[in-house]
């Protein structure tokens, strides 16, 4: 179903992205891969067993994003399906937050997800292709201590949901993407207070869903053509929960982000 079919990913040099990549070419996609760290994406289309394209991309840039696309159109001639993956979060209380980081996390989470959705859309409604948004569980409820990374979240939820009614009559998917916590970098990149990196995880990733098993996911969600993927047992809990006990989840969310090493919650 999906062989031959051109897939741009980005935020592919790492995690679900690159797992998103690897499951996408063993389906027998053409995959244009997308990030700021080009040199890994060149180490990853090597091994891929199906025709791939690195581009070096900062999804801030909306140039990047406009150049992103040309190319995939200039090697391929299609776009089928565009994966909006790239994305970054951060860990501090929004009383003791620079607001540039803020300002970071809208224009990679949010802003990198309209630019590449602007210029890849046209293309996409050729060929009833796929648009994903990659969100979070934080997409749907706030999550303390990650103000910035909830509220692009819910932007880009509220962007492709707005998407798809807008083409309702249009043979186009859009889906919603939300993984639980996953095993990846994101939380080595997080942003703290003052705009550095976090460079540590917090949490124990081997008891996370992997970021191939998550990327098994997206796959599947594009090929059934879906809505809306929760993953995780735990995330769809916090969903349906959040929907009829909200006072409730926001205590459980609390108590459960506050155990965490350094957490800023007290």
């Amino acid at each position: 179903m999906l062989k031959d079919k051109v897939v741009i990913i980005t935020g592919a040099s790492s995690g679900i992205g690159r797992a998103a990549a690897e499951a996408f070419a063993a389906k027998g996609c053409k995959v244009v891969m997308a990030a700021r760290r080009v040199e890994k994406l060149r180490e990853l289309e090597k091994q891929l067993s199906t025709p791939a394209m690195s581009v070096m991309c900062d999804v801030t840039k909306e140039s990047d994003c406009e150049n992103l696309i040309n190319k995939a159109i200039e090697k391929f001639g299609r776009i089928d399906i565009l994966v909006n993956n790239a994305g970054i979060s951060m860990r501090a209380m929004f009383k003791d937050l620079e607001l540039n980081v803020i300002r970071q996390l809208m224009d990679v989470n949010f802003w990198g997800t309209v630019y590449c959705t602007k210029y890849a859309l046209p293309h996409i409604l050729k060929t009833n292709g796929s648009v994903v948004g990659v969100i979070s569980i934080a997409g749907f409820k706030g999550l303390p201590a990650r103000t910035g990374y909830s509220a692009s979240k819910f932007a880009v939820f509220g962007f492709i949901d707005t998407l798809r009614i807008e083409h309702l009559k249009d043979n186009v998917h859009f889906m919603i993407f939300a993984p639980g916590f996953t095993a990846s970098e994101i939380r080595e990149q997080a942003l703290i207070s003052d705009g550095s990196k976090q460079g540590e995880t917090p949490r124990d990733e081997s008891k996370m869903m992997s970021a191939s098993e998550c990327a098994s996911h997206l796959v599947n969600g594009v090929i059934k053509r879906k809505a809306q993927v929760v993953l995780t047992p735990v995330g769809k809990l916090v969903v349906i929960l959040n929907k009829f006990f909200p006072r409730l989840v926001d205590r459980l969310e609390y108590n459960y982000m506050k155990k965490e090493p350094d957490s800023p919650l007290k």
